[in-house]
């Protein structure tokens, strides 16, 4: 069966897209790195660059559940294996880079790690990954039973908070594409006990939306105070100034509202999948 296909060996347009956009970016750092446009240091850049992408398509995979309840779209967790693999793939290439860009000495490499806090987190997300795309088939979860399976495949969200960690220390100063992902996946863990409960109307989706908003600029202020010593206060005090730009959690907040709209048209689908044909 091929990533494209279903078990009958039929294309599915909707697995094939997903297959193809997860080839973009790496198309694209590969053209920049071509066009000469990641220079004076390609590799560090792509070594970024594709570091960045694995932690955007880890948690896409992670918001695939949810569109899944939120659209009444059941097909589309068809493509969350694939994703998930996506995002090991990219990391795989970017810790490739990073051996060769330490010049391909695996004992520097491995000292690095060790040395290093933030790449010892980093490369356990990257073993944490390739465990979970190892055992992603279905043989695997023939062999570990259902439960099993389940419970191994939920370190994916361990792995994902070690990732962004790993992203903050690594970063030299703008830190605001990783403020949004924390605060987005905060969102996204808060979103999945409020679908246990069954509690996921407007109303909820509304406090969800202000209460993932205030966590990211807690989440801002306390990056800030504790890397540069900028007193917390001013960071948040940032987040209520209108003359300023947008902050992170403006963005978030704007971000997870769009799911309201999004229910609405879920709900929609699903009327109309209970609707006979011929009558209203």
């Amino acid at each position: 069966m091929l990533p494209w296909t279903d078990r009958k060996g039929h294309v599915v347009p909707l697995k094939l897209a997903v297959f193809l956009a997860l080839f973009v970016p790496g198309l694209w750092i590969a053209f920049d790195w071509w066009q000469g446009n990641l220079a004076p240091k390609p590799v560090t850049e792509a070594l970024h660059a594709t570091g960045t992408w694995s932690t955007r398509i880890l948690l896409l995979s992670l918001l695939i559940t949810p569109l899944r309840a939120i659209l009444h779209w059941p097909r589309v967790i068809d493509v969350r294996r694939m994703v998930g693999v996506g995002a090991l793939a990219y990391l795989l290439i970017h810790f490739s880079l990073y051996i060769y860009d330490q010049k391909l000495d695996l004992w520097r490499v491995a000292s690095e790690i060790v040395l290093r806090f933030y790449l010892t987190i980093g490369f356990v997300a990257l073993l944490g990954l390739g465990i979970l795309g190892l055992t992603s088939t279905d043989g695997w979860v023939r062999r570990l039973g259902a439960e099993r399976w389940n419970r191994l495949h939920r370190i994916i969200y361990v792995l994902t908070v070690l990732s962004l960690i790993h992203a903050f220390l690594q970063a030299k100063v703008d830190v605001t594409e990783w403020v949004i992902m924390s605060g987005l996946f905060i969102a996204l863990m808060v979103w999945r006990r409020l679908a246990r409960t069954g509690w996921t109307g407007p109303l909820a989706l509304v406090l969800l939306a202000l209460g993932a908003s205030l966590a990211t600029a807690f989440v801002e202020a306390g990056w800030y105070a504790g890397k540069t010593g900028v007193d917390a206060l001013r960071v948040l005090a940032a987040n209520l100034d209108p003359d300023l730009a947008w902050r992170p959690a403006q963005w978030v907040l704007i971000l997870v509202l769009m799911v309201v709209p999004l229910r609405w048209v879920g709900q929609r689908r699903a009327q109309g999948r209970k609707r006979p044909i011929g009558g209203a």
